[in-house]
């Protein structure tokens, strides 16, 4: 690899050595499939990067539904704008989950997916994967949308103190001391570019 960098120096071609040591993942993909990626995209999923080539993206994503789920969210995007981006729970070789920031451009506009490159930033320092029940994502997606706990109670037929035992759960499960810290500790995790599981 030495040689192809001095190599590029020397002849002022750094297309290929761009893209294999870019700080940040990249991928270009045809109809969902790894066609090449680069280093840092590789080492994001603990996978060496021949590993990937030629491989469908599905065995990136933590359940073949979050594969099919995600397929279609971007398209209208990139055929009008040709451009996307979200943010998603990915998953590394080992199973484990972490959130990415993903954003896209096709070069098939008239069918988005068909062929596209594809940056991905691992969110993991700022945003770390805490897991939800579907009960703990309902409860702190209205807390986001700025009801009371009250609020919460009445818009899901529960009891107040219910809530406030789920809010007491997920301050624990975040560590952080009231309602306020648990919606920044969460980011925009709730915004209109975040996929949910």
């Amino acid at each position: 690899m030495e040689t192809r960098i001095e190599q590029a120096y020397t002849e002022g071609d750094f297309y290929e050595v761009a893209f294999v040591h870019a700080p940040i993942g990249i991928v270009v993909t045809e109809n969902r499939v790894i066609r090449d990626c680069n280093l840092a995209f590789a080492k994001m999923f603990d996978y060496e990067r021949q590993d990937l080539q030629n491989q469908l993206f599905a065995m990136l994503y933590p359940t073949k539904e979050e594969f099919i789920n995600v397929r279609n969210r971007g398209v209208d995007d990139l055929k009008k704008q040709n451009a996307y981006w979200d943010e998603r729970i990915m998953a590394r070789r080992s199973g484990e989950l972490f959130w990415c920031r993903v954003r896209g451009n096709s070069f098939t506009p008239d069918e988005p997916l068909a062929r596209a490159v594809w940056t991905f930033a691992d969110l993991s320092d700022q945003r770390p994967y805490v897991a939800l029940t579907r009960r703990e994502k309902q409860v702190v997606g209205l807390l986001a949308n700025g009801l009371t706990s009250k609020e919460v109670a009445i818009e899901l037929d529960l009891s107040y103190r219910t809530i406030e035992v789920y809010r007491a759960k997920l301050l624990k499960k975040f560590g952080v001391n009231n309602t306020s810290a648990l919606l920044m500790s969460l980011g925009e995790i709730f915004g209109d570019h975040v996929v949910h599981r």
